[in-house]
């Protein structure tokens, strides 16, 4: 985009390009938990001028994926062993509801969703494509939730399915057959209609995952970074 023709581009268009790109990005591990983000060369790159990419950032803090630090600047989040804790805290209470719901009222269409989900993740696992492999699965999870039909239980579950993702791929060494075979027994369980037995399937599926995690997360985490001392400070500065 030219010089001009970023001038006459509506901001939000600009604030939205810059959005998806870095998102994406993160989301691919291109961008590492940790890894500076330098406006001056971020907008250099994108060829946005700083407004629309600090209003990118901004929403790309509020998604949890960018940590903003005062006087240093913007960062992607470092997603510590204490956030991948916690997001597995939620995800298998959460989760293991959505899947009761959803074996109770999720009619055929949905369950042909789910079916082409794990249609994608095998296809996925036998190239060995990691992002492919990463994304059919996440995708699974949250159209689990989706198709529970309880709108506060969307709510809640929607702002972390970003992190959900972002998890995912960073965590792509994991036994994609393992977790392709569980989400099988998953969708049969909801298939039947057996509530009791999916909710149990979701939470241990969930929780089988938490320990191989954090043993991952610490090797991408920063200790010096503490995401709750930089949000602390924000508040006491009125930041």
């Amino acid at each position: 985009m030219t010089v001009a023709g970023r001038a006459n581009a509506p901001r939000g268009s600009l604030r939205e390009r810059a959005y998806e790109t870095l998102r994406r990005r993160i989301l691919e591990v291109q961008l590492q938990p940790g890894e500076r983000l330098v406006e001056r060369d971020l907008a250099a790159e994108l060829d946005v001028s700083r407004i629309p990419l600090r209003e990118a950032l901004r929403r790309l803090e509020a998604d949890g994926l960018v940590l903003i630090v005062p006087h240093r600047g913007a960062l992607v989040a470092p997603f510590t062993p204490a956030d991948v804790r916690d997001l597995f805290d939620v995800r298998e209470s959460l989760e293991s509801l959505a899947a009761r719901l959803t074996a109770e009222r999720c009619d055929a269409d949905g369950l042909a969703r789910l079916a082409a989900r794990l249609d994608a993740a095998r296809a996925a696992t036998r190239a060995k494509d990691r992002a492919a492999i990463a994304a059919a699965n996440a995708g699974f999870h949250t159209d689990i939730v989706e198709l529970a039909d309880n709108p506060l239980l969307t709510s809640m579950m929607r702002p972390l399915e970003t992190r959900t993702h972002w998890l995912f791929r960073l965590t792509a060494q994991r036994d994609p057959a393992r977790q392709c075979a569980e989400h099988e027994v998953l969708y049969e369980a909801i298939a039947a209609g057996d509530a009791d037995r999916a909710a149990a399937l979701a939470h241990t599926h969930v929780a089988d995952g938490r320990t191989e995690s954090l043993a991952l997360a610490a090797r991408w985490a920063h200790p010096e970074i503490d995401p709750q001392a930089v949000a602390a400070r924000r508040r006491r500065r009125g930041a």
